[in-house]
């Protein structure tokens, strides 16, 4: 008997989900969000094409899977390094492995849901990846979230986020400025593991799997060495109410953000993106004040974006989705509840935004673009990002209690 109950305990603790008591439905939060979307999607569908339309429902698939598991990136980086907890890292070699499996199938046949023939984001290797992604990491730890999570965040009622958005707006301005500066330094050419190998996809993919599971072995030696604390397992209730009440299995969701990332490179040609819309959308923004971002060496080949309206950019509306699925999903969960923020959590969020925007202009793209689009197109870019974020992610937790923000311990009882 005391066997048993020892087992039972120790799967309970591996659960990223428990059954409690959940806050009451916020029914009024849940209809604007409903009526702003129904609203938002009329309108993407009247003024531009119905495409954009259904990259905006994928949006707001996105921001309901992202806060049911409250699925991070940032966060599973810092429990890493800090403690050895390896749970979130064994749910990204997931959500990879499911991408790169489909993204196989849809770049070697060139399946495409819309016409767009599919194309991954592949990437050069150079010091601007290796130095924007390397910032990129100590940006997520002080802002407190990635780029999807800053989104999800945002929409689920966070108010420190909001800070970290804007901050991450004006640094992907600035990096935007400055590329033309980083795409003189040195660079290897953009390096696939299926086609610049000669392996193909379906080797590529052989091999990708590969280094998932000598990854997901390497972790699971990590956790028997170090037994680190565990994640806090999130809220949940039973039955059909689980889907829009409480949180879904971290795993599960992991398998349903690699399955909608390749609908999205079926639908619109690319993987999933977030920063570059932050970039348009500040761009735009100091454009109303006279200044020329037209010239720019960014926007000097594709200035197109600047005089149309955001709508029309596949990332932005898919970005707008993201929060309002997130602020729907709060809602229903009864947690969107916005706090106060202390003054050196919104520095940190401004400082932590402004690294981020920055470094995912240098790097190609952020934990989405880089890191879970570019390894799941085979770009070696994305591996040289996972790297860099990791050693930043380790630099930023020397950072943090600065700013009154608390690392994860050994000796607590939860992560």
């Amino acid at each position: 008997m005391q066997q048993q109950t020892v087992q039972q305990t120790a799967e309970e603790n591996n659960r990223s989900t428990v059954v409690a008591p959940l806050d009451p439905v916020q029914k009024p939060f849940v209809w604007i969000g409903a009526i702003l979307s129904l609203l938002l999607f009329i309108t993407i569908v009247s003024v531009t094409t119905f495409t954009q339309g259904v990259l905006f429902l994928i949006g707001l698939a996105f921001g309901l899977v992202l806060l049911h598991a409250r699925f991070g990136f940032t966060s599973a980086f810092r429990r890493l390094i800090s403690v050895g907890n390896v749970q979130g890292l064994q749910a990204h070699m997931l959500m990879l492995a499911v991408a790169t499996t489909l993204f196989a199938i849809i770049l070697g046949t060139g399946f495409s849901f819309t016409g767009n023939a599919p194309q991954g984001y592949v990437f050069p290797v150079g010091i601007s990846v290796v130095f924007g992604s390397f910032i990129f990491g100590i940006g997520m730890q002080l802002g407190s979230g990635c780029a999807s999570g800053t989104l999800y965040t945002v929409g689920g009622g966070k108010s420190s986020m909001i800070l970290t958005l804007l901050g991450f707006i004006g640094g992907s301005v600035l990096g935007a400025y400055h590329i033309g500066f980083w795409r003189e330094t040195p660079t290897l050419p953009a390096i696939s593991l299926a086609e610049s190998t000669g392996f193909g996809y379906f080797g590529g993919w052989i091999l990708q799997l590969a280094i998932f599971l000598g990854i997901y072995g390497i972790t699971v030696k990590v956790a028997r060495k170090k037994n680190p604390p565990k994640m806090a397992p999130l809220k949940t209730t039973t039955g059909l109410k689980k889907l829009w009440r409480g949180a879904w299995p971290l795993l599960l969701a992991a398998v349903i953000l690699g399955v909608l990332n390749a609908i999205t490179l079926a639908v619109r040609g690319n993987p999933w993106g977030i920063t570059s819309a932050f970039a348009l959308w500040g761009s735009k923004f100091i454009q109303m004040f006279g200044v020329d971002v037209a010239n720019w060496t960014y926007w000097s080949n594709n200035s197109a974006p600047l005089n149309q309206t955001v709508l029309a950019d596949s990332t932005s509306v898919m970005n707008f989705g993201i929060i309002l699925g997130a602020f729907i999903a709060a809602s229903f969960q009864g947690n969107f509840k916005p706090g106060k923020i202390k003054p050196g959590i919104g520095a940190a969020s401004i400082i932590g935004g402004v690294l981020m925007g920055y470094g995912a202009r240098l790097a190609f793209g952020c934990n989405i673009g880089a890191y879970f689009g570019g390894i799941a197109s085979f770009s070696l870019h994305g591996w040289v990002w996972m790297i860099m974020a990791l050693a930043g992610t380790y630099l930023a937790l020397f950072l943090r209690p600065m700013f009154g923000m608390k690392n994860p311990n050994p000796k607590d009882s939860i992560c």
